[in-house]
């Protein structure tokens, strides 16, 4: 009788909210090639802590805007300037970008909401859909909702 380990490898926890913007939890290290396979080019990761080396390498570019998930810590906005930054160029070229944090509610949907704020939502139809197209994100977490705003704010007074 064999006694083959068996290793689960559940599906990446990945939602697709534009076709070229992709938000998730901490992937791991044995979906970077379902992960490329979406056409992403550009991961952001907002943890502190690194996300697997597979991440960190080509084909991937990565982004580290490391944060804290507390309303005791607010994130950075220069944190969310650099991650979309980062994004537009990536998506402008049609290239996909993979935004994560530790569980895909708080930092990254902050930073996705941001980086579709830049491509012309408003704040309110960029968490509509960030909500609709992953329903456990949390845009509304006062101390998210609040940088959220702000970077809207911060954004219209650079670009107007």
């Amino acid at each position: 009788m064999s006694h083959e380990k068996l290793v689960s490898d559940p599906s990446p926890d990945v939602s697709q909210i534009t076709d070229y913007l992709f938000l998730s939890s901490l992937p791991r290290h044995e979906h970077a090639e379902h992960i490329r396979d979406l056409g992403v080019s550009l991961i952001v990761s907002m943890p502190l802590y690194w996300p697997p080396r597979a991440y960190r390498r080509p084909p991937f570019i990565f982004v580290h805007c490391p944060t804290m998930d507390s309303p005791l810590t607010p994130i950075p906005m220069f944190m969310l300037f650099r991650g979309v930054r980062a994004a537009i160029p990536v998506i402008e070229r049609g290239e996909g970008v993979l935004i994560h944090c530790k569980a895909g509610v708080h930092r990254s949907v902050a930073m996705t909401t941001c980086v579709l704020i830049a491509h012309g939502y408003t704040a309110d139809d960029a968490m509509k859909l960030v909500v609709e197209r992953r329903p456990v994100a949390d845009p509304h977490a006062p101390y998210i909702e609040s940088r959220i705003r702000k970077f809207e704010r911060d954004w219209q007074t650079q670009h107007s």
